[in-house]
């Protein structure tokens, strides 16, 4: 008699195999208790100090973001190096508003500026202490090149100046004061235009015309200037040997003072210059570490050198050798 076959409900052995190459399994993470007030992380402090041998006077800077990087906090002040701190500031600065406080003179001057619409924008500035301040609002006309921008003092006295800006340049109209005459108009403008290859721009202001011509290509600079009706005459030359090296020179043909500087660049961190100046007779040379130009942040070790030697003409023997340092901690 043969027995039945097993039934396909019946349970089958579980046959384990042990794999010697798979990794073995970590246990599950376990869920963090969730805290009931989170602590913020505490904002990087950024501390700059700067130093200048001719003075004598540290100048330190202290800042850190706030709000998510919305919005910044900064405390600048000078100090002797005797300890004596002079000229602290407080300041908080945002994209629309920022407010800025001198603690010696104890006055605030707050500063906002935001968009009204599209194509129309609204600044002010006021002292608190001394109650005075301006409000300006700019309407862009016919794109951002042309605008016309309306500015008055706080408390209103007189007109508002008015400013029309186009691709050529500016005109300003504003009330001018005079002491035995009744207030005026004024005018100053500005204006430019492409002449000869190069840029010739005209300066109006207080009746004199400063009249400039400005060519240049890859190796020449060329900029006469002349003012109107002293006719003051002087010009600049720009030679430039090397995308590393540049020679600057500039003649003033009413007092005979001229002035020429040479700059050699090796790399983007270290910079010489030398020249001479003859309305002060003075010789001099610096040496720069680090950009001359950019900020401590962006050079090596976040630190920027500068060595001056001055040679007077007239007494060699009293030359004088300055230095300037300029470095920043992230705190």
């Amino acid at each position: 008699m043969t027995s039945p076959p097993p039934s396909s409900s019946t349970p089958q052995p579980l046959l384990l195999q042990y794999d010697p190459t798979a990794p073995p399994a970590l246990p599950e993470p376990q869920p963090q208790p969730r805290l009931l007030f989170p602590f913020p992380k505490r904002p990087t402090l950024r501390v700059t100090t700067e130093f200048d041998s001719d003075s004598s006077v540290f100048f330190h800077k202290v800042s850190c973001k706030l709000l998510d990087s919305l919005a910044k906090l900064k405390l600048t002040f000078r100090n002797s190096p005797k300890g004596e701190i002079a000229e602290p500031q407080v300041s908080f600065v945002s994209k629309h508003l920022s407010i800025h406080y001198d603690v010696e003179e104890q006055s605030t001057l707050v500063k906002s500026s935001f968009d009204l619409g599209s194509g129309l924008h609204f600044s002010t500035t006021h002292d608190v202490k001394s109650n005075q301040g301006e409000a300006a609002l700019v309407a862009d006309l016919a794109g951002p090149q042309c605008a016309l921008e309306v500015a008055s003092p706080i408390p209103l006295v007189g007109l508002p100046r008015a400013t029309l800006k186009f691709p050529y340049g500016e005109v300003s109209v504003e009330e001018k004061e005079e002491e035995e005459a009744k207030a005026k108009l004024n005018v100053t403008g500005t204006l430019k235009a492409h002449v000869w290859d190069g840029l010739c721009i005209a300066q109006y202001s207080d009746e004199e015309v400063n009249l400039r011509y400005r060519y240049k290509d890859d190796e020449l600079s060329f900029i006469p200037r002349i003012s109107l009706p002293s006719n003051a005459l002087s010009v600049a030359l720009k030679r430039r040997f090397s995308p590393s090296s540049k020679l600057s020179y500039w003649y003033n043909f009413d007092s005979n003072y001229w002035s020429a500087v040479y700059k050699q660049t090796y790399g983007k961190d270290l910079k010489f210059k030398a020249g001479y100046d003859s309305e002060v007779r003075l010789g001099w040379a610096s040496l720069w570490v680090g950009d001359e130009n950019g900020k401590a942040k962006t050079a090596p070790m976040k630190m920027k050198v500068q060595l001056m030697l001055q040679v007077p003409q007239d007494d060699i023997n009293s030359s004088v050798l300055m230095f300037r340092v300029k470095k920043r901690w992230d705190v």
